[in-house]
């Protein structure tokens, strides 16, 4: 369907294709014999490489959930998806546990995320496990297929030694480790950030758990976590000034349901709604004078962009707009994201659509639009508008009995809390 036809679709038909079309990258552009997601695609059919993203797999595993749930593929072709993926999955390389970056989809050997950054990633194994579990919950049914699905997630979630990345028993949580290089790159999880998954499930570990004052003395702690400034004359309770890039907003709350989740810190449902807005009204306001910024042509975060790669934010502004900003806000912002929605295809159509959906990044002052396709940004598109539609992943990720755990030992609150966990 073109842009000008989708266009004049009502919003839950127009909704529906975008998420439908967007999929294809995890379903068409997925690893030809493993299904996992490749960190990359571009507009252009070229030879596939091996190479596949652990995080980027993860909102596939979403992804592909829905497309059970819509009926975009059969369950049972979902169902052999998720076992190839599993296949690998199990035979992988892994680090006390958790998975590198990046890795080979064929073979699960280690690919390099950078000559020191060869080992394991606990942020991506975390947003990997985010959609395993979902699928866990989701893939219920008494058959031998389902029933692997199930017992090999568990297996695999089972064996991260989440608390092996305090490294010896310190109150805060390591990005990574490696064999090779130990923990020489030294990056601490603390935030606020996109990091809070993390956290939740470390502390939900039915075999190695952290203690929660890793949480509240680690993540929660320093310059980085409390806000409390007004930024166009917004309150921002939590993060760095002006909330930093939307998919603070994205990743964690693909699975975690924000609406009335609170811990002594924040309610999570207003921080994300905050951000959005203030991340909108930055781009209305527009100081850079950038060309095409306005009221439907807005969103920030970490991208492609015409010099490279870059964590855009209203701090870090360099005219590139990336579709995913918007578009996964839209449980926060519906309104004002279909409004996006609509604006960009009828103001830049087949510049920027193509055959997985929206491209990355565009930037109307540079007369610029990205050429690929990234599966950290395609799948917090297809999963917040289907939370926004059905609350599906929500639902799913806050039943898992683990989950509750965590949230429970680290203060949370939720509606979901109060409804007895299983699976």
């Amino acid at each position: 369907m073109t842009p000008a036809a989708l266009a004049k679709l009502d919003d839950e038909a127009l909704i529906d294709a975008v998420q439908r079309q967007t999929f294809r990258f995890f379903w068409d552009g997925a690893h030809p014999r493993s299904g996992l997601a490749p960190d990359r695609r571009t507009t252009r059919d070229e030879p596939v490489d091996d190479l596949v993203a652990i995080g980027g797999s993860g909102f596939g595993v979403m992804a592909l959930i829905v497309a059970a749930e819509r009926g975009w593929q059969p369950r049972d072709a979902v169902v052999a998806r998720l076992n190839s993926m599993l296949d690998v999955l199990c035979r992988a390389t892994c680090y006390h546990g958790a998975y590198p970056h990046f890795m080979n989809g064929e073979t699960g050997a280690t690919i390099p995320f950078g000559r020191k950054d060869d080992g394991g990633d606990l942020v991506e194994t975390a947003l990997l496990f985010q959609g395993l579990l979902c699928a866990r919950q989701y893939f219920d049914r008494d058959t031998p297929a389902e029933a692997s699905i199930r017992d090999r997630i568990t297996w695999l979630w089972r064996d991260v030694e989440w608390d092996w990345y305090t490294r010896g028993g310190r109150k805060l949580l390591y990005w990574h480790w490696s064999p090779n290089n130990g923990w020489a790159l030294d990056h601490e999880i603390h935030g606020w950030n996109e990091c809070l998954i993390t956290y939740v499930l470390a502390a939900g570990s039915p075999t190695c758990a952290i203690d929660p004052l890793v949480y509240h003395r680690g993540y929660a702690a320093g310059r980085d976590f409390l806000n409390g400034k007004s930024y166009h004359g917004i309150e921002l309770p939590l993060g760095m000034p002006y909330g930093g890039p939307l998919f603070f907003a994205h990743y964690s709350f693909c699975g975690l349901d924000p609406h009335g989740l609170k811990d002594r810190y924040a309610d999570y449902w207003e921080l994300n709604c905050r951000h959005v807005r203030i991340n909108r009204a930055h781009c209305i306001a527009n100081p850079g004078g950038y060309k095409g910024y306005g009221e439907a042509c807005w969103g920030l975060t970490a991208s492609d962009d015409y010099a490279g790669y870059s964590a855009h934010a209203p701090d870090n502004d360099n005219g590139t707009i990336s579709p995913t900003a918007a578009l996964a806000s839209l449980p926060y912002a519906p309104a004002e994201v279909m409004s996006v929605l609509r604006h960009f295809l009828t103001a830049h159509g087949e510049r920027i659509w193509g055959r997985y959906g929206f491209v990355d990044a565009f930037c109307e002052q540079r007369d610029w639009a990205a050429d690929t396709f990234l599966a950290i940004d395609q799948g917090p598109i297809i999963v917040m508008m289907e939370n926004h539609r059905s609350g599906l992943l929500w639902k799913l990720f806050m039943s898992v009995p683990e989950v509750q755990d965590g949230l429970r030992r680290l203060g949370f609150s939720s509606p979901h809390l109060d409804i007895k966990a299983g699976h």
